[in-house]
């Protein structure tokens, strides 16, 4: 994505987006898609590495299969959409209460993991972490706000249905370079939620 929208291939990067998350990108800039991609990354550092190795060290393999098992269906069928709302709602429903805890871990983390700016990323999650729509998500969206000095949030589009999202800290609007430091960042808290991991399953 970060080629993509540096070399200002939107097109392109408007299909890479696809592979990242289920926001309707037909009509979206070089800084919407930047931000989109941003969100996605912080998202899925808890999503998909810190709640798994949490679910893995107090459970064992069968609470990290399980948990991605249920994180996968809340990612198939848990949007409010007429032919999947009702199963949608108790899938999406058991994904935010299983990812309740490792996604605040997560925040934590990424405050730890910031360098420089970990006061902020800190304060920032606090402030913001319970703006977003979802419980989960936007905790370690807030703390990676914070982190990277960026804003995130604002107006998105999932299938038809559009949702106006509080902002997310208070720096500039991110910009392509900024999802490599994200990436970067996402690493970091990779790596810490292993070490972490380790030290619970002890």
């Amino acid at each position: 994505m970060a080629r993509l929208l540096e070399a200002g291939e939107v097109p392109e990067a408007r299909e890479r987006l696809s592979h990242l998350c289920a926001r309707d990108a037909t009509t979206l800039d070089s800084a919407e898609l930047t931000r989109a991609a941003t969100e996605s990354i912080a998202e899925n550092t808890s999503d998909a590495v810190v709640a798994p190795l949490f679910w893995g060290a107090v459970a064992g393999m069968p609470g990290l299969l399980g948990y991605r098992a249920l994180n996968t269906l809340d990612a198939m069928v848990g949007y409010r959409s007429p032919r999947y709302r009702r199963f949608g709602w108790a899938a999406a429903r058991a994904d935010d209460v299983a990812n309740l805890v490792p996604s605040r871990i997560g925040a934590v983390l990424t405050a730890l993991c910031a360098g420089g700016r970990a006061r902020e990323s800190w304060r920032v999650w606090r402030r913001d972490g319970g703006r977003h729509p979802s419980p989960n998500a936007g905790q370690v969206e807030a703390a990676f706000a914070g982190a990277l000095d960026i804003r995130l949030g604002g107006t998105n589009s999932y299938g038809g249905e559009v949702e106006s999202r509080a902002r997310l800290g208070e720096g500039r609007d991110p910009e392509p370079v900024d999802l490599r430091r994200a990436v970067r960042l996402s690493r970091r808290v990779g790596a810490a939620a292993v070490a972490l991991a380790a030290v619970v399953a002890r």
